[in-house]
C-alpha cells in the first residue's frame, strides 16, 4: 500500500465519516447535545477552529425600564446604555480514540459499509469521553438558595417539585428547555410515579438523543446511564458553554517504526466552562 492509496483512504474516511460523526455526537448523546453551543468567533468564513483559539457566548443585559403619569411627566424617559455580559472559553483539550489493525482491507471493507461498526466503536469512545469531561463542569451554587441537594432516595414527584421551585426562583428562561438527566436508579423512581408517567397529567414531548422525553412539571427528563447511582442533574443548556471541532480522522503505516501494520485515529478539539451565571442554571440532586 503506497502514501498515496494510504491519503486516498483518510480522505475517503474523512469526507464519509466525519459529518455522521458529528451529527451523532449533537444528536446522540445526551449533555453534549443539549449544552448551549452558540458561540462567535472573530474567524473568517471557511476557516477551522484550531488548538488555542477562544470563542465567546454573549447576552445583552437587561435595561431599566421607567413608568410615568400622562399629563404629569410622561414627555421624556429614561435610557440605559447598551450592556452585554458574556464568558469566552478556549480550545484547551484534545480527545483521541484509535485503532492498530495488520490488514487495511479491512478498514477498506467499513469505509464503504452502510454500517460499518468501527466507525461506531471510535465514536462511542470519543462520545463517552467528552460527556465525561463536560459532566466535570457541574458545579451548581450552594447559597441563597443550595442548588446542590444530597440525601435523595426516591426521586419522586415532590423531589421534581423542588427542583423546579428552585429553578423559577433563580429566574431560568421560560423557554421549554428546562432539563433533567436522572440516571437509571433515579429514573426509575420517576417511573414509578403515577403523577409523572400518567398522560392522564401532562403529555410526552417529542424524542433527545434517542428517548422519547418525559415533560413534567416543566422538565424535560431523560434517562442518562453515564452517572453512578442515584444521581441527577436539573439545568437549562445555558448553564454550560460547550464546543468541540470536527472530528480529524488520520491513517498511517506502523513500518517506520519496524512494525508491520496501521494506526487509525479519531481526535476532536474542546473546551468548556460554566456560562453567565451558570453556577444558578444547573442544580445537582444526589444520594451520598
Amino acid at each position: 500500500m503506497s502514501m498515496s492509496s494510504l491519503t486516498e483512504v483518510t480522505n475517503q474516511i474523512q469526507k464519509f465519516w466525519s459529518p455522521v460523526f458529528q451529527d451523532q455526537l449533537k444528536e446522540d448523546t445526551l449533555l453534549p447535545s443539549l449544552v448551549n453551543k452558540e458561540y462567535s468567533t472573530n474567524l473568517v468564513a471557511g476557516q477551522q477552529l484550531k488548538k488555542g483559539d477562544t470563542v465567546r457566548v454573549s447576552q445583552y443585559n437587561r435595561p431599566t425600564a421607567t413608568r410615568t403619569t400622562l399629563g404629569v411627566d410622561s414627555d421624556t424617559f429614561a435610557t440605559s446604555p447598551i450592556n452585554t455580559s458574556y464568558v469566552d472559553l478556549k480550545l484547551t483539550k484534545r480527545i483521541t480514540a484509535a485503532y492498530e489493525f495488520e490488514d487495511i482491507a479491512e478498514l477498506m471493507s467499513q469505509v464503504d459499509s452502510n454500517d460499518p461498526k468501527m466507525r461506531q466503536t471510535l465514536f462511542d469512545a470519543v462520545a463517552l469521553e467528552l460527556n465525561d469531561y463536560l459532566y466535570e463542569f457541574v458545579n451548581p451554587s450552594t447559597s441563597n438558595p443550595d442548588h446542590l441537594i444530597n440525601g435523595v432516595t426516591d426521586f419522586n414527584a415532590t423531589q421534581i417539585a423542588t427542583l423546579r421551585k428552585l429553578a423559577a426562583q433563580a429566574a431560568w428562561p421560560r423557554d421549554n428547555r428546562w432539563y433533567i438527566l436522572a440516571d437509571p436508579s433515579y429514573y426509575s423512581d420517576a417511573l414509578a410515579a403515577q403523577t409523572l408517567t400518567s398522560a392522564d397529567y401532562v403529555n410526552d414531548a417529542p424524542v433527545v438523543g434517542g428517548q422519547i422525553v418525559n415533560r413534567r412539571f416543566g422538565f424535560n427528563i431523560l434517562e442518562d446511564n453515564s452517572r453512578s447511582t442515584d444521581y441527577a442533574i436539573a439545568f437549562h443548556p445555558d448553564f454550560l458553554l460547550g464546543v468541540w471541532t470536527e472530528p480529524r480522522f488520520l491513517l498511517s503505516s506502523l513500518h517506520p517504526n519496524k512494525q508491520f501494520g496501521y494506526v487509525l485515529s479519531v481526535d476532536i478539539l474542546c473546551g468548556a466552562t460554566l456560562g453567565i451565571d451558570g453556577n444558578v442554571k444547573h442544580i445537582k440532586v444526589y444520594n451520598t
